[in-house]
């Protein structure tokens, strides 16, 4: 007699001790990263990343191909899915109505949450995506941390009392690299799927307040998402900087820059990750060696660096 029986991947993976194996696999390609930085010029692998050329034949300012798919989600105010090669991003957004923030009582705000799938790696099962989560969960509070990133007085309903709240849930469906730029992708289209119903705030002859919601969903509120950012990636390989690593290149990678630049070439914040060091000077270095750097340092540029004349 059959049994339908559902066994979880997670529980596969760690009956086969994937997840030691997986360990073992990214010790092996730092060992190998050490190895060719101690190379001589002319070698092979080692030319192949100074000399702007990539394992799956990109460039180092090239990005993989992007899939972005809207409304994909039936439950939610908008939802949004990202695929980048093998990186593959789900986010939903769902309005609820709640209390303003004493600091900011005309205004709505967002609320991020970020769910690392344990089918995505072997490394989330149980607990083990839970900081990674929080990072970039902390990562996204900083980019929308802007006033003209958007416009939140949109989702005020009555000031001090009501207004919008936005869930934005973020899913990591599968991991080959670049998370951060896919997230912020997905997260951006999600919210510029997302229609929230107007709202009309009814009061009595005693003063009490009543909140009647449209019931046409064509009556509703679009956000503009046109200035919010996108977080660009530049990773650090030996003395090169690529954009849209893949999971095998971040295993090679000392040190990462995530940068938040609006539509515009207008640079909101810089956040460094992993376990290299990055000086001052070398974080403008990897700016200014990309197309996409030197467009933003247009825009953005220290005052401890003077203007060349």
């Amino acid at each position: 007699m059959w049994l339908d029986v559902k066994i979880m991947n997670a529980t596969v993976f760690s009956k086969a001790e994937f997840p030691r194996l997986l360990a073992q696999t990214k010790q092996k390609q730092l060992q190998w990263l050490r190895h060719v930085h101690r190379m001589e010029d002319g070698h092979i692998p080692k030319d192949s990343c100074m000399d702007d050329l990539r394992i799956d034949g990109r460039g180092c300012e090239d990005y993989r191909h992007i899939e972005i798919e809207t409304d994909v989600v039936s439950n939610t105010s908008g939802s949004a899915r990202v695929k980048i090669g093998h990186t593959d991003i789900l986010v939903g957004v769902k309005a609820e109505m709640g209390t303003p923030k004493l600091e900011r009582p005309n205004e709505g705000f967002l609320e991020f949450f970020v769910d690392c799938s344990a089918n995505a790696t072997p490394e989330f099962e149980g607990r083990g995506g839970d900081d990674l989560g929080t990072e970039i969960a902390n990562t996204l509070y900083r980019v929308f941390d802007n006033s003209s990133t958007l416009e939140l007085k949109t989702l005020s309903i009555t000031p001090r009392e009501h207004c919008w709240i936005l869930y934005v849930d973020v899913l990591l469906l599968e991991c080959g690299g670049n998370l951060s730029d896919a997230i912020s992708i997905a997260v951006k289209a999600a919210l510029h799927n997302t229609r929230i119903p107007k709202v009309r705030v009814l009061e009595d002859d005693e003063g009490s307040k009543e909140i009647e919601l449209s019931d046409d969903p064509y009556d509703c509120i679009r956000l503009n998402v046109e200035n919010v950012p996108c977080v660009i990636t530049l990773s650090k390989i030996g003395y090169r900087h690529v954009v849209d690593a893949t999971s095998q290149e971040e295993a090679c990678c000392m040190a990462s820059l995530l940068v938040s630049v609006t539509r515009k070439g207008t640079i909101t914040c810089f956040r460094k990750v992993g376990g290299g060091s990055l000086d001052p000077a070398s974080i403008f270095e990897m700016l200014e060696e990309t197309e996409l750097g030197k467009r933003c340092m247009n825009h953005y540029r220290p005052p401890w660096r003077k203007k060349k004349v």
